[in-house]
């Protein structure tokens, strides 16, 4: 019976992938490693190089190896479209058009440096101009991780988005210098038809896409909205595609056509799921690349080029960025995360195979080389991270200084936002406390007093000066830690007004219980202003309605004291209520 089960190529590849995305991606998240690295493990184990090369000796192991590596290539391959679409999604015309001077300056240079240094140093070896066709391709960097781990809003995000546009556009010239009978007629042709192309799809857009999508709002069906979004990517992709653009600029394009319309945001969310699957499946395949038996045979030649190429580029890029003005952190996280080779190269790297300019050797060589920084990537962001805070600890420092008179705010997200707004209106001095790196520097950016720092470690009292503290406000949306740093600051600052964000009102019960002076459910305060909003625009008097919503919110103090065991009804509005004179 068991003899007679068998599993089709097509389901065992989908199982791997499947299982990757369902079980091996929680894990990794879990702890704390970046799912990119389970996605490309994921390649390397269930690939031909170890379960799918043991398959004739264990048949069971089908089920759990990728048994056909090109038959899931396409769908890598528009999960490469899908990320670009995301792009377009997220950036303007109006800011492309901004970015031109960075895309074509900044972008240009650092490509046209890295691809002549890396070219000249491989000339040594083989003639100049494989060398200089290998270096080109070497230049590139991964559109598809560097955009996912840095954005495009942070300041190393948009470092790395003009430099990565830029690469993007140059993979059309280049695979044309690759092809033999290429003329500079045909590619003036294809240029040509290209913009009329792009023309086309950009008037198109401009007067279909909105009625388009206002018809599949009106049906509120979720599904018709994703079809008409994978539509658009699908015809601007095959239309770029068909005049030789590429059908990465179409997918670009498409999102950038999107996002003049009301309805982004909607796009992307409902994208969302099946962008990170197809680009869990380009990482696998990324894995697939992986020839182990190689890598064992000449890994410190393997090493060796990588390593080089890791240097030349991160140098190259770093010097770049700093004459543009960055500041050296972000100079070197972005020097870094941009510095290993990207999936372009590898379509490059088959290109110049097929044209004779490289031996397949050479390509096989160069080709394990772009997977293997492929795979070093996320630990490249992770170390360009931490080093970036290192060398430039006046950009982005934890320390706090004098914080005596100061509201202290932990946790810069919307509310914190909101609360610092409200500060500065009435001219009250504060400093804001956030863990995350890129939004401490998007923050600083928008002018914010803002600090790097986690609240969660260390002694959040002395690091942070809290004893000489006008008041402290938490606001980050994380109940346990709300609940211990309540409890552990009134341990050591009894007079100090601890304000913080509550879920519900158990956990305002919570807070209060651990210390907290007040403590405001969004849930409850959200439910009364919609009530107090509705019932004034239906007709019904402001004062009957001022005087029901103080008695309702009575009512929850009633519960919150009794939920929490307090000796006291908390503070929960009646500051708001007495200033109102209820």
């Amino acid at each position: 019976m068991a003899d007679g089960i068998q599993i089709s190529p097509a389901l065992s590849d989908a199982l791997t992938v499947l299982g990757a995305a369902g079980v091996v991606i929680p894990a990794f998240s879990r702890l704390r490693i970046s799912p990119v690295l389970g996605f490309i493990l994921t390649g390397v184990i269930g690939g031909p190089f170890l379960l799918g090369g043991m398959t004739g000796q264990y048949p069971w192991l089908k089920a759990f190896s990728i048994t056909n590596p090109h038959g899931i290539e396409p769908f890598a391959e528009f999960g490469i479209l899908l990320l670009l679409f995301a792009v377009g999604l997220e950036i303007s015309f109006r800011r492309l058009h901004a970015m031109r001077q960075t895309v074509f300056g900044l972008g240009g240079l650092q490509m046209l440096l890295t691809g002549l240094l890396l070219g000249a140093g491989l000339a040594m070896g083989t003639n100049v101009g494989p060398a200089v066709v290998l270096g080109l391709a070497l230049a590139m960097s991964s559109t598809a991780l560097v955009l996912p781990i840095a954005g495009t809003t942070t300041q190393v995000g948009r470092a790395a988005l003009a430099i990565l546009l830029f690469q993007d556009l140059s993979l059309v010239p280049l695979l044309f210098l690759l092809d033999g009978g290429a003329s500079s007629n045909s590619l003036l042709t294809t240029l040509a038809a290209g913009a009329a192309v792009v023309g086309g799809l950009l008037i198109a857009g401009r007067f279909m896409l909105p009625p388009l999508f206002a018809q599949a709002a009106r049906t509120k069906s979720p599904e018709l909205f994703f079809s008409i979004s994978l539509l658009v990517l699908m015809l601007c992709s095959i239309a770029t595609d068909w005049v030789g653009l590429g059908a990465s600029l179409g997918a670009l394009l498409a999102g950038l056509l999107i996002a003049e319309t009301d309805y982004h945001a909607e796009v992307e969310v409902i994208t969302a799921p099946l962008r990170g699957l197809a680009l869990g499946v380009f990482l696998i395949t990324v894995g697939l690349r992986l020839d182990l038996p190689a890598i064992a045979a000449q890994w410190p030649l393997l090493i060796g080029a990588l390593a080089v190429v890791l240097l030349v580029k991160t140098g190259v890029t770093m010097a770049l960025l700093r004459w543009r003005g960055r500041r050296r952190g972000v100079a070197v996280e972005a020097a870094l995360l941009l510095s290993s080779p990207s999936e372009l190269t590898l379509i490059v790297l088959g290109a110049a195979a097929a044209a004779g300019v490289i031996s397949t050797a050479q390509a096989g060589f160069w080709t394990i080389i772009t997977a293997l920084g492929l795979t070093v990537t996320p630990l490249l962001a992770a170390f360009g991270r931490r080093l970036s805070r290192r060398i430039d600890p006046d950009a982005l420092s934890s320390g706090t200084g004098n914080t005596a008179g100061l509201t202290l705010i932990f946790g810069f997200g919307r509310v914190g936002r909101l609360v610092a707004d409200m500060l500065d209106t009435h001219g009250k001095p504060y400093l804001a406390v956030e863990g995350d790196i890129d939004a401490v520097a998007a923050a600083r950016d928008a002018g914010y007093r803002v600090i790097f720092g986690d609240v969660a470690k260390g002694d959040a009292v002395e690091r942070f000066g809290l004893r000489d503290a006008a008041a402290l406000v938490l606001t980050m949306d994380d109940p346990v830690l709300a609940n211990r740093l309540t409890r552990t600051i009134r341990a050591a600052c009894p007079r100090l007004t601890i304000v913080s964000r509550a879920r519900d009102g158990a956990h305002a019960a919570q807070l209060y219980k651990a210390g907290a002076t007040d403590a405001v459910p969004e849930t409850m305060e959200g439910s009364l202003q919609i009530s107090e909003a509705v019932l004034v625009d239906i007709g019904v008097a402001m004062g009957p309605v001022i005087a029901s919503i103080h008695e309702k919110r009575c009512e929850l103090r009633a519960l919150i004291r009794e939920e929490g065991e307090l000796s006291e009804e908390p503070a929960l509005g009646r500051r708001r209520q007495e200033l109102s004179g209820g």
